[in-house]
Protein backbone atom coordinates (compact mmCIF):
# COMPACT_ATOMS: atom_id res chain seq x y z
CA UNK A 1 0.00 0.00 0.00
CA UNK A 2 3.10 2.42 1.20
CA UNK A 3 4.62 1.53 -2.49
CA UNK A 4 1.08 2.29 -4.16
CA UNK A 5 0.50 5.89 -2.47
CA UNK A 6 4.55 6.24 -2.98
CA UNK A 7 4.17 6.07 -6.93
CA UNK A 8 0.21 7.45 -7.35
CA UNK A 9 1.29 10.66 -4.72
CA UNK A 10 1.56 12.74 -7.58
CA UNK A 11 -2.11 11.61 -9.12
CA UNK A 12 -3.13 11.51 -5.44
CA UNK A 13 -2.38 15.09 -4.81
CA UNK A 14 -3.78 16.27 -8.53
CA UNK A 15 -7.06 15.24 -8.35
CA UNK A 16 -7.08 16.25 -4.18
CA UNK A 17 -6.18 19.67 -5.94
CA UNK A 18 -8.84 19.87 -8.82
CA UNK A 19 -11.59 18.51 -6.23
CA UNK A 20 -10.82 21.22 -3.82
CA UNK A 21 -11.21 23.69 -6.39
CA UNK A 22 -14.11 23.07 -7.40
CA UNK A 23 -15.93 22.51 -4.89
CA UNK A 24 -14.28 25.84 -3.54
CA UNK A 25 -15.12 27.40 -6.70
CA UNK A 26 -18.55 26.26 -6.44
CA UNK A 27 -19.60 27.69 -2.71
CA UNK A 28 -17.63 30.93 -3.52
CA UNK A 29 -19.74 31.63 -6.57
CA UNK A 30 -22.96 30.25 -4.32
CA UNK A 31 -21.71 32.96 -1.65
CA UNK A 32 -20.98 35.60 -4.11
CA UNK A 33 -24.55 35.41 -5.80
CA UNK A 34 -26.42 35.45 -2.11
CA UNK A 35 -24.22 38.43 -1.39
CA UNK A 36 -25.21 40.20 -4.38
CA UNK A 37 -28.91 39.66 -4.01
CA UNK A 38 -28.58 40.87 -0.31
CA UNK A 39 -26.91 43.92 -1.58
CA UNK A 40 -29.35 44.55 -4.19
CA UNK A 41 -32.23 44.24 -2.40
CA UNK A 42 -31.32 46.65 0.11
CA UNK A 43 -31.41 48.95 -2.58
CA UNK A 44 -34.00 48.22 -4.54
CA UNK A 45 -37.23 46.67 -2.89
CA UNK A 46 -37.62 44.66 -5.76
CA UNK A 47 -34.95 42.85 -7.54
CA UNK A 48 -35.96 40.48 -10.19
CA UNK A 49 -32.84 37.44 -8.90
CA UNK A 50 -33.34 35.59 -12.81
CA UNK A 51 -30.34 37.66 -14.01
CA UNK A 52 -27.92 36.22 -11.16
CA UNK A 53 -29.66 32.76 -10.91
CA UNK A 54 -28.60 32.05 -14.87
CA UNK A 55 -25.07 33.44 -14.20
CA UNK A 56 -25.06 31.10 -10.74
CA UNK A 57 -25.50 28.24 -12.97
CA UNK A 58 -23.35 28.74 -15.95
CA UNK A 59 -20.69 29.55 -13.66
CA UNK A 60 -21.38 26.38 -11.54
CA UNK A 61 -22.00 23.90 -14.47
CA UNK A 62 -18.75 25.47 -15.90
CA UNK A 63 -16.28 24.40 -13.16
CA UNK A 64 -18.00 20.84 -12.56
CA UNK A 65 -17.47 20.30 -16.53
CA UNK A 66 -13.89 22.28 -16.14
CA UNK A 67 -13.50 19.59 -12.93
CA UNK A 68 -14.14 16.38 -15.06
CA UNK A 69 -12.03 17.54 -17.62
CA UNK A 70 -9.33 18.16 -15.74
CA UNK A 71 -9.71 14.84 -13.79
CA UNK A 72 -10.38 13.37 -16.99
CA UNK A 73 -6.22 13.92 -17.86
CA UNK A 74 -5.47 11.34 -15.10
CA UNK A 75 -7.04 8.22 -17.37
CA UNK A 76 -5.85 9.52 -20.71
CA UNK A 77 -3.05 8.63 -22.75
CA UNK A 78 -0.44 11.15 -22.79
CA UNK A 79 -0.82 11.43 -26.56
CA UNK A 80 -4.52 12.79 -25.72
CA UNK A 81 -3.56 15.52 -23.76
CA UNK A 82 -3.49 18.25 -26.24
CA UNK A 83 -7.22 17.31 -27.19
CA UNK A 84 -8.50 17.15 -23.29
CA UNK A 85 -6.65 20.46 -22.79
CA UNK A 86 -8.85 21.57 -26.65
CA UNK A 87 -12.25 20.71 -24.74
CA UNK A 88 -10.95 22.61 -21.31
CA UNK A 89 -10.33 26.04 -23.44
CA UNK A 90 -13.71 25.21 -24.97
CA UNK A 91 -15.64 24.71 -22.18
CA UNK A 92 -13.83 27.68 -20.45
CA UNK A 93 -14.26 29.70 -23.68
CA UNK A 94 -17.99 28.73 -24.37
CA UNK A 95 -18.80 29.78 -20.25
CA UNK A 96 -16.47 33.23 -20.83
CA UNK A 97 -18.60 34.15 -24.11
CA UNK A 98 -22.15 33.17 -22.44
CA UNK A 99 -21.45 35.04 -18.97
CA UNK A 100 -20.40 38.10 -20.62
CA UNK A 101 -23.51 37.79 -23.19
CA UNK A 102 -25.65 37.97 -20.16
CA UNK A 103 -23.78 40.35 -18.39
CA UNK A 104 -23.95 42.73 -21.88
CA UNK A 105 -27.32 42.28 -22.26
CA UNK A 106 -28.27 43.23 -18.54
CA UNK A 107 -26.78 46.01 -18.56
CA UNK A 108 -27.74 47.57 -21.90
CA UNK A 109 -31.61 46.38 -20.46
CA UNK A 110 -31.20 48.03 -17.36
CA UNK A 111 -29.60 50.98 -18.98
CA UNK A 112 -32.87 51.52 -21.62
CA UNK A 113 -34.98 51.23 -18.46
CA UNK A 114 -33.44 53.80 -16.67
CA UNK A 115 -33.31 56.13 -19.70
CA UNK A 116 -37.27 55.09 -20.19
CA UNK A 117 -37.93 56.09 -16.74
CA UNK A 118 -35.99 59.56 -16.51
CA UNK A 119 -37.67 60.89 -19.92
CA UNK A 120 -41.62 59.72 -18.43
CA UNK A 121 -40.02 61.97 -15.38
CA UNK A 122 -39.40 64.63 -17.69
CA UNK A 123 -42.64 64.30 -19.85
CA UNK A 124 -40.38 63.10 -23.25
CA UNK A 125 -40.98 60.51 -25.25
CA UNK A 126 -40.44 57.07 -24.56
CA UNK A 127 -40.95 55.16 -27.97
CA UNK A 128 -37.40 55.49 -29.27
CA UNK A 129 -35.56 54.08 -26.61
CA UNK A 130 -38.45 51.26 -26.03
CA UNK A 131 -37.60 50.24 -29.40
CA UNK A 132 -34.10 50.45 -29.27
CA UNK A 133 -33.82 48.44 -26.29
CA UNK A 134 -35.64 45.04 -27.96
CA UNK A 135 -33.30 45.97 -31.12
CA UNK A 136 -29.75 46.27 -28.72
CA UNK A 137 -30.76 43.17 -26.30
CA UNK A 138 -31.91 40.67 -29.20
CA UNK A 139 -28.74 42.00 -31.00
CA UNK A 140 -26.02 41.46 -28.45
CA UNK A 141 -27.53 37.79 -27.59
CA UNK A 142 -27.35 37.08 -31.54
CA UNK A 143 -23.97 38.36 -31.52
CA UNK A 144 -22.94 35.94 -28.45
CA UNK A 145 -24.40 33.12 -29.78
CA UNK A 146 -22.78 33.58 -33.15
CA UNK A 147 -19.32 34.13 -31.10
CA UNK A 148 -20.12 30.38 -29.13
CA UNK A 149 -20.75 28.58 -33.12
CA UNK A 150 -17.24 30.00 -33.87
CA UNK A 151 -15.54 28.37 -30.85
CA UNK A 152 -17.31 24.89 -32.11
CA UNK A 153 -15.66 23.21 -35.50
CA UNK A 154 -18.32 21.72 -36.63
CA UNK A 155 -20.68 24.70 -36.49
CA UNK A 156 -17.52 27.09 -37.71
CA UNK A 157 -18.61 27.45 -41.11
CA UNK A 158 -22.09 28.19 -40.25
CA UNK A 159 -20.96 31.10 -38.12
CA UNK A 160 -19.06 32.45 -40.37
CA UNK A 161 -21.70 32.42 -43.33
CA UNK A 162 -24.19 34.17 -40.57
CA UNK A 163 -21.54 37.00 -40.15
CA UNK A 164 -20.43 37.15 -43.45
CA UNK A 165 -22.08 39.56 -46.07
CA UNK A 166 -23.11 37.13 -48.29
CA UNK A 167 -24.70 35.36 -45.36
CA UNK A 168 -26.47 37.95 -44.34
CA UNK A 169 -28.08 38.87 -47.79
CA UNK A 170 -28.90 35.26 -47.69
CA UNK A 171 -30.39 35.36 -44.71
CA UNK A 172 -32.93 38.84 -45.55
CA UNK A 173 -33.81 37.07 -49.14
CA UNK A 174 -34.53 33.77 -47.13
CA UNK A 175 -37.06 35.50 -44.58
CA UNK A 176 -38.10 38.63 -46.78
CA UNK A 177 -41.62 36.47 -47.65
CA UNK A 178 -41.88 35.37 -44.06
CA UNK A 179 -44.33 37.81 -41.82
CA UNK A 180 -42.12 38.29 -39.17
CA UNK A 181 -39.76 40.59 -41.53
CA UNK A 182 -42.88 42.37 -42.50
CA UNK A 183 -43.71 42.91 -38.91
CA UNK A 184 -39.60 44.16 -38.04
CA UNK A 185 -39.98 46.35 -41.37
CA UNK A 186 -43.02 47.83 -40.05
CA UNK A 187 -41.70 48.48 -36.32
CA UNK A 188 -38.89 50.15 -37.76
CA UNK A 189 -41.39 52.48 -39.85
CA UNK A 190 -43.13 53.13 -37.02
CA UNK A 191 -40.44 54.59 -35.43
CA UNK A 192 -39.55 56.61 -38.01
CA UNK A 193 -42.19 58.50 -39.33
CA UNK A 194 -43.79 58.70 -36.10
CA UNK A 195 -47.57 57.73 -37.02
CA UNK A 196 -48.50 57.52 -33.42
CA UNK A 197 -45.78 56.77 -29.71
CA UNK A 198 -45.76 54.81 -26.82
CA UNK A 199 -48.33 57.18 -24.76
CA UNK A 200 -50.73 58.13 -27.51
CA UNK A 201 -54.69 57.63 -27.62
CA UNK A 202 -54.94 55.83 -31.19
CA UNK A 203 -58.40 54.65 -32.45
CA UNK A 204 -58.45 51.91 -35.65
CA UNK A 205 -61.87 51.68 -35.28
CA UNK A 206 -65.22 51.54 -32.92
CA UNK A 207 -64.03 48.46 -31.04
CA UNK A 208 -60.39 48.97 -30.72
CA UNK A 209 -59.11 52.43 -29.33
CA UNK A 210 -56.87 52.97 -26.69
CA UNK A 211 -53.42 54.20 -25.33
CA UNK A 212 -50.43 52.80 -26.85
CA UNK A 213 -48.42 51.17 -24.13
CA UNK A 214 -45.27 49.82 -26.23
CA UNK A 215 -43.85 49.39 -29.61
CA UNK A 216 -41.63 45.99 -29.94
CA UNK A 217 -40.29 44.17 -32.98
CA UNK A 218 -43.08 42.01 -34.02
CA UNK A 219 -46.29 44.27 -32.67
CA UNK A 220 -47.85 47.06 -31.14
CA UNK A 221 -49.45 47.12 -27.75
CA UNK A 222 -52.73 48.97 -27.16
CA UNK A 223 -54.33 49.83 -23.81
CA UNK A 224 -58.00 49.80 -24.09
CA UNK A 225 -59.86 52.29 -21.62
CA UNK A 226 -61.77 48.82 -19.66
CA UNK A 227 -57.79 47.71 -19.26
CA UNK A 228 -57.37 45.08 -22.05
CA UNK A 229 -54.61 44.52 -23.60
CA UNK A 230 -54.45 44.47 -28.06
CA UNK A 231 -51.68 43.37 -29.64
CA UNK A 232 -51.60 44.21 -33.06
CA UNK A 233 -48.35 43.00 -35.65
CA UNK A 234 -46.87 45.70 -37.09
CA UNK A 235 -47.25 44.87 -40.36
CA UNK A 236 -50.99 45.26 -40.07
CA UNK A 237 -51.21 48.66 -38.30
CA UNK A 238 -48.97 50.15 -40.82
CA UNK A 239 -51.54 49.28 -43.30
CA UNK A 240 -54.81 50.33 -41.26
CA UNK A 241 -56.31 53.84 -41.25
CA UNK A 242 -56.50 55.22 -37.51
CA UNK A 243 -57.00 58.30 -35.91
CA UNK A 244 -54.47 59.84 -33.69
CA UNK A 245 -55.98 61.85 -30.34
CA UNK A 246 -52.61 63.15 -29.71
CA UNK A 247 -50.96 63.87 -33.10
CA UNK A 248 -50.22 67.49 -33.46
CA UNK A 249 -52.92 69.50 -31.66
CA UNK A 250 -54.33 67.63 -28.74
CA UNK A 251 -57.33 69.75 -28.18
CA UNK A 252 -60.40 67.73 -29.10
CA UNK A 253 -64.06 68.36 -30.47
CA UNK A 254 -67.08 65.93 -29.52
CA UNK A 255 -70.54 66.18 -30.28
CA UNK A 256 -73.03 66.35 -27.98
CA UNK A 257 -76.21 65.49 -29.17
CA UNK A 258 -79.90 65.51 -27.89
CA UNK A 259 -83.64 64.64 -29.44
CA UNK A 260 -86.58 66.43 -28.22
CA UNK A 261 -89.68 66.06 -29.33
CA UNK A 262 -91.54 68.55 -31.88
CA UNK A 263 -93.58 69.96 -29.25
CA UNK A 264 -90.76 71.19 -27.13
CA UNK A 265 -89.35 74.07 -26.48
CA UNK A 266 -86.15 74.77 -29.28
CA UNK A 267 -84.80 78.02 -27.81
CA UNK A 268 -85.11 76.44 -23.84
CA UNK A 269 -83.65 72.77 -24.98
CA UNK A 270 -80.21 74.35 -27.03
CA UNK A 271 -80.34 77.29 -23.82
CA UNK A 272 -79.95 74.62 -21.23
CA UNK A 273 -77.73 72.58 -23.88
CA UNK A 274 -75.19 75.19 -23.66
CA UNK A 275 -75.55 76.09 -20.34
CA UNK A 276 -75.00 72.70 -18.85
CA UNK A 277 -71.76 71.77 -21.68
CA UNK A 278 -70.41 75.53 -20.56
CA UNK A 279 -70.34 74.81 -16.76
CA UNK A 280 -67.94 72.06 -17.05
CA UNK A 281 -64.90 72.70 -15.24
CA UNK A 282 -63.09 70.97 -18.30
CA UNK A 283 -64.30 72.53 -21.59
CA UNK A 284 -61.82 74.23 -23.78
CA UNK A 285 -62.05 77.72 -25.01
CA UNK A 286 -61.47 77.66 -28.49
CA UNK A 287 -62.64 80.57 -29.77
CA UNK A 288 -60.53 82.93 -31.56
CA UNK A 289 -59.61 86.82 -30.38
CA UNK A 290 -62.56 87.99 -33.55
CA UNK A 291 -64.92 85.40 -32.08
CA UNK A 292 -64.51 86.87 -28.19
CA UNK A 293 -64.61 90.11 -29.64
CA UNK A 294 -68.18 89.55 -31.25
CA UNK A 295 -69.30 88.25 -28.31
CA UNK A 296 -69.66 84.66 -30.07
CA UNK A 297 -70.33 81.64 -27.16
CA UNK A 298 -68.40 79.07 -26.40
CA UNK A 299 -70.46 76.17 -27.13
CA UNK A 300 -72.02 76.53 -29.92
CA UNK A 301 -75.51 74.88 -30.32
CA UNK A 302 -77.68 74.29 -33.32
CA UNK A 303 -80.55 71.98 -34.89
CA UNK A 304 -78.79 69.27 -36.81
CA UNK A 305 -81.57 66.93 -37.84
CA UNK A 306 -85.59 66.01 -38.02
CA UNK A 307 -85.87 62.65 -37.34
CA UNK A 308 -89.49 60.58 -37.50
CA UNK A 309 -90.33 61.55 -33.57
CA UNK A 310 -87.54 64.06 -32.33
CA UNK A 311 -85.73 66.97 -33.41
CA UNK A 312 -81.91 66.10 -33.32
CA UNK A 313 -79.55 69.51 -31.45
CA UNK A 314 -76.21 69.42 -31.55
CA UNK A 315 -73.36 70.90 -29.03
CA UNK A 316 -69.84 71.05 -29.92
CA UNK A 317 -68.42 70.83 -26.75
CA UNK A 318 -64.04 71.37 -26.79
CA UNK A 319 -61.89 69.93 -24.56
CA UNK A 320 -58.01 70.65 -24.14
CA UNK A 321 -57.48 66.64 -25.00
CA UNK A 322 -59.27 62.96 -25.87
CA UNK A 323 -59.88 61.97 -22.27
CA UNK A 324 -61.16 65.58 -20.92
CA UNK A 325 -63.72 65.40 -23.84
CA UNK A 326 -65.08 61.79 -23.18
CA UNK A 327 -65.54 63.43 -19.41
CA UNK A 328 -67.29 66.37 -20.69
CA UNK A 329 -69.63 64.38 -23.10
CA UNK A 330 -70.43 61.61 -20.49
CA UNK A 331 -71.33 64.47 -17.68
CA UNK A 332 -72.91 66.48 -19.88
CA UNK A 333 -75.86 63.99 -21.05
CA UNK A 334 -76.70 63.28 -17.33
CA UNK A 335 -76.89 66.86 -16.42
CA UNK A 336 -78.75 68.00 -19.51
CA UNK A 337 -81.33 65.02 -18.99
CA UNK A 338 -82.01 66.05 -15.46
CA UNK A 339 -82.49 69.64 -16.99
CA UNK A 340 -84.89 68.39 -19.30
CA UNK A 341 -86.61 66.49 -16.78
CA UNK A 342 -86.83 69.49 -14.27
CA UNK A 343 -87.79 72.47 -17.28
CA UNK A 344 -90.42 70.38 -18.78
CA UNK A 345 -88.27 69.12 -22.10
CA UNK A 346 -89.51 66.22 -23.60
CA UNK A 347 -87.07 63.47 -25.06
CA UNK A 348 -89.05 61.31 -26.84
CA UNK A 349 -89.74 57.81 -27.29
CA UNK A 350 -90.05 56.59 -31.28
CA UNK A 351 -93.62 56.70 -31.83
CA UNK A 352 -95.90 54.48 -34.40
CA UNK A 353 -98.81 55.98 -36.19
CA UNK A 354 -101.72 53.14 -36.94
CA UNK A 355 -104.16 53.58 -38.95
CA UNK A 356 -107.07 51.41 -39.28
CA UNK A 357 -109.07 52.17 -42.62
CA UNK A 358 -112.55 51.27 -42.39
CA UNK A 359 -113.64 48.70 -45.37
CA UNK A 360 -115.82 46.39 -46.40
CA UNK A 361 -114.98 43.02 -47.72
CA UNK A 362 -117.90 41.36 -49.78
CA UNK A 363 -116.04 38.26 -49.53
CA UNK A 364 -115.40 38.02 -46.28
CA UNK A 365 -118.63 39.10 -45.73
CA UNK A 366 -120.33 36.19 -47.16
CA UNK A 367 -117.69 33.64 -45.56
CA UNK A 368 -119.06 31.60 -43.46
CA UNK A 369 -117.71 29.29 -40.85
CA UNK A 370 -118.84 25.37 -41.07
Amino acid sequence: MDKYFNTQSSVIIYGGIVVAAVVILYLLTTLIHKWILRKKRRQFSTVDPTTFNHLKRILNVMWIILGLIALSFIFVEEAEYGAMSDHFQLVLYLGIVAIGTIVAGTIANSWFKKSTLKNIQNNQDTTNLKFLRYVVVIAIYFTGVLFCLLAIPALHAVAQTALGGAGIIALVVGVSSQEALSNLIGGFFIISFKPFKVGDIIKLNDTMIGRVADITLRHTVIRTFNNRMIVIPNSIINKEKLVNYDLGDPKCCEYVEMGISYDSDVDLAKKIMQEECQSHPLVYDNRSEDDKQEGKPIIRVAVVEFEDSAVVIRAWVWASNYGDAIAVKRDAYESIKKRFDAEGVEIPFPYRTIVVKNTKDPISETTTVA
